[in-house]
């Protein structure tokens, strides 16, 4: 290799090591050329995968030429709670924690926005907002469980989260069919249309999407994430627990508090996930029937994300791309799961990742302390 394109070669490296965003935009691209060649491999044209990826992100059929912007707001819409269930992650993660129990936190949440969508005062624009307001405490509550534990007693927040998990699936029908109204075994009394999310301006601007005010509380929840990490001391003291928790400890902060405090925040964010998706997508109570996978596609989201709150934000909208296009592949002869198989690549890389900076990390040393020998060289021949 010549000395201009070792150069090159080697910038590129040095920049992509430093930029985490951009060490997950290759993991992404990775992972569609493994859809592309498995795609080609049995025998299906890739271009009708990016067709509808296409669709989605610009509401333009290239096949039909027709522009319909319900695809867009309905993209939007499956996004936005895998953006909160990402934020979920993220939130734990930069403290030091690894939730698994996002799942969880996501059905506490959903299951009392729906309790409290029933039982608080009818007020147009306040009672949605106020019951996904109070399942995101639902979450917080739940998530804090498990931060205590394993603050004061040095339980794996693993493998609480894991039960947690299946504890929150059971209370939930358990407390859905006998505390909403007209319950039964799958669905309860239609919600009070002052306690639905529906907004009819972004639905007339989408062609009737299902999009609606979820969107706001996830632009805020964003904000609000990025804020308290990166501009607050309670958000410095979680990163310093993350990075070195016995440095922080020595330091004064408290690792229960810590602990607590970073569990129940990446419950809220969960809780309000699931909030936004049953009082935003449906008319009616609901008792679940299993997990809907919001709270696990949240952890792929977050370790795409890179931890930054534009990281999340893109991220989510990728997954929730790869979500709403499945169905239109389905329809045009893709396997919707080819869907699937582009998020496993995406994980798998990801997982991958560490080992590949490290061994990109190796290679870049080794060529500087080449350049410095052959340099040193030089001058010594030029002395000589």
């Amino acid at each position: 290799m010549d000395k201009t394109r070792s150069t090159l070669l080697m910038r590129f490296v040095d920049i992509s090591l430093k930029n985490k965003l951009l060490m997950s935009l290759y993991v992404v691209a990775i992972g569609f050329l493994l859809s592309t060649l498995l795609l080609l491999m049995v025998g299906k044209s890739p271009m009708v995968m990016y067709n509808a990826i296409f669709q989605n992100i610009t509401g333009y059929d290239l096949t039909r030429h027709r522009f319909n912007a319900r695809y867009i707001g309905n993209w939007l819409m499956l996004s936005m709670p895998l953006v909160l269930t990402g934020l979920s992650l993220n939130f734990a993660f930069r403290s030091g924690f690894f939730n698994i129990g996002a799942e969880g936190q996501f059905i506490m949440g959903l299951t009392f926005a729906q309790y409290f969508a029933f039982v608080l005062p009818p007020m147009m624009g306040l009672t949605a907002i106020l019951a996904v307001l109070l399942g995101g405490v639902a979450g917080a509550m739940w998530g804090g469980i498990v931060g205590f534990f394993r603050g004061k007693y040095q339980v794996s927040e693993v493998v609480l989260t894991i039960m947690f998990n299946y504890i929150a699936f059971f209370f939930s029908r358990w407390f859905s069919q006998n505390f909403l109204p007209d319950a039964n075994s799958y669905r309860a009394a239609n919600f009070p249309q002052e306690a639905l999310l529906t907004n009819s301006w972004l639905q007339s601007i989408t062609n009737n999407s299902q999009l609606n005010n979820g969107i706001f509380i996830a632009l805020i929840a964003l904000l609000v994430y990025h804020l308290v990490m990166e501009k607050t001391v309670h958000g410095f003291s979680l990163r310093a627990s993350g990075f070195n928790p016995m440095a922080a400890k020595f330091s004064g902060i408290a690792p229960v508090r810590s602990a607590f405090i970073a569990m129940a925040g990446a419950g809220a964010f969960a809780g309000l996930a699931g909030g936004i998706v049953y009082l935003g997508s449906f008319t009616f109570g609901r008792v679940i029937q299993g997990q809907d996978g919001y709270g696990f596609t949240g952890i792929a989201v977050g370790l795409v994300s890179g931890g930054s709150a534009i990281g999340t934000l893109l991220s989510g909208l990728f997954f929730g791309l790869l979500n709403a296009a499945s169905p239109l592949m389905q329809s045009r002869g893709i396997p919707r799961e080819i869907t699937s198989m582009i998020s496993a690549f995406v994980v798998i890389l990801i997982a991958l990742e560490f080992g590949i900076k490290k061994r990109m990390q190796s290679w870049l040393i080794g060529e500087q302390v080449k350049r410095a020998q052959s340099t040193s060289e030089h001058k010594d021949k030029e002395g000589a």
